[in-house]
């Protein structure tokens, strides 16, 4: 095969990820060939992934999950040779990943296990991180073609184990965001501005480039899939799995799991995982806030003009929001849970509404008959 046709690279996957990374290597100058289950009217799409193999020595692999990994490297392997360099981007189970191998190295072929974190922004921009193990042979051949889609090369041991670091740091982001929204729905639930506790969460030491990210994007209601939901519950399912073969209790990553399930049964999978918070602020979104904000402004008109004295410590019973529905700790994909209609939900949200307004007008007459002239301002 001739020098040129060397270079060529092959993707297979033309999900968010395979796409960020095809348009950049392109942008770089790399003759890039594709592959996709489902048709795709680009450029350079070949009929199979063994054709794929035929045109390209470096395959980078951005399929879902542990099936499609391990099918396609068997629809790879009839024509790997030596010159191949295979490298699979899936998060998948460890096992999945060495089972992968092994279909590959046979023929002589290289195998690079390269699961990275970084989003569709990411992608596109070449800043992703690659989690690598292979051998050295392997991790030198494959270096100059990982380096085109990232910004660090983290270099993690055998095989199936950058998979599980992973699956770690999944287990973190997961978490973190769920409890962001969890946090974002007491803050609601109290009255204070949604942006406040973004301010007081910039000088905050839990803060992340993953909150800064995500939590405006909750408050808006703002859920176009960077990493959707459906492939976080995957990875979630995957940790669970890994830590009852461990003997390990994963709390708190059960939970995350379990809201990731609510979101799925619903028909939300493939949102973005930050879709969670849809639970704890049905309401919310730019054109929701808008029209809080005038009920707000009505009422101060129709209270008239007065300074509201200063009031006594509320009780636990003021301060508690709406409660909660009930959750199914060990609800899972196919479980039915009744999902609330949409024309439900927005009799809820009004009759919400109605009520703030309805009590700070009670409250506004009430503190009108009270004041005396030393508490007017």
């Amino acid at each position: 095969m001739s020098g040129p046709m060397r270079k060529n690279i092959g993707i297979i996957g033309l999900g968010i990820i395979g796409r960020g990374v095809t348009a950049n290597l392109r942008q770089k100058g790399f003759h890039v060939f594709v592959w996709n289950r489902t048709p795709r009217p680009v450029p350079n799409f070949v009929g199979s992934p063994a054709e794929l193999a035929e045109m390209c020595d470096y395959l980078q692999i951005f399929v879902s999950d542990d099936d499609a990994l391990v099918k396609t490297v068997h629809q790879l392997s009839g024509t790997l040779a030596p010159r191949h360099v295979v490298i699979a981007h899936s998060t998948v189970a460890p096992n999945s990943m060495r089972s992968a191998a092994k279909i590959v190295e046979p023929r002589g072929a290289h195998f690079v296990e390269a699961p990275f974190t970084g989003s569709k922004t990411a992608a596109e921009k070449g800043e992703l991180v690659y989690y690598v193990a292979g051998t050295d042979a392997a991790l030198q051949k494959a270096r100059p073609i990982l380096e085109a889609s990232s910004k660090e090369i983290i270099e993690i041991g055998k095989l199936g184990q950058a998979t599980a670091i992973k699956i770690a740091t999944n287990m973190i982001t997961a978490a973190s965001v769920q409890a962001a929204a969890e946090a974002l729905g007491i803050v609601r639930a109290l009255g204070l501005p949604l942006e406040k506790f973004l301010e007081a969460m910039r000088g905050n030491a839990s803060h992340s480039a993953t909150l800064a990210m995500k939590m405006p994007k909750m408050i808006d209601s703002d859920f176009q899939p960077h990493f959707s939901i459906k492939h976080m519950l995957k990875d979630m399912q995957i940790a669970n799995q890994l830590g009852l073969s461990h003997d390990l209790e994963l709390g708190v990553t059960a939970a995350a799991r379990d809201r990731l399930v609510e979101q799925v049964q619903q028909g939300h999978g493939e949102d973005d995982y930050s879709a969670v918070a849809r639970k704890y602020l049905p309401d919310s979104g730019p054109a929701a806030r808008e029209e809080v904000e005038s009920g707000t402004q009505n009422v101060e008109a129709h209270a008239g003009e007065f300074v509201l004295a200063p009031q006594p410590v509320a009780s636990s019973a003021d301060l508690k929001g709406p409660k909660p529905q009930q959750e199914n700790g060990n609800a899972a994909i196919g479980e039915g849970t009744m999902a609330t209609s949409p024309s439900e939900k927005a009799e809820e949200g009004t009759q919400s509404r109605h009520g703030i307004l309805s009590r700070l007008l009670r409250r506004g007459k009430q503190l009108l008959k009270r004041t005396t002239p030393s508490e007017e301002a």
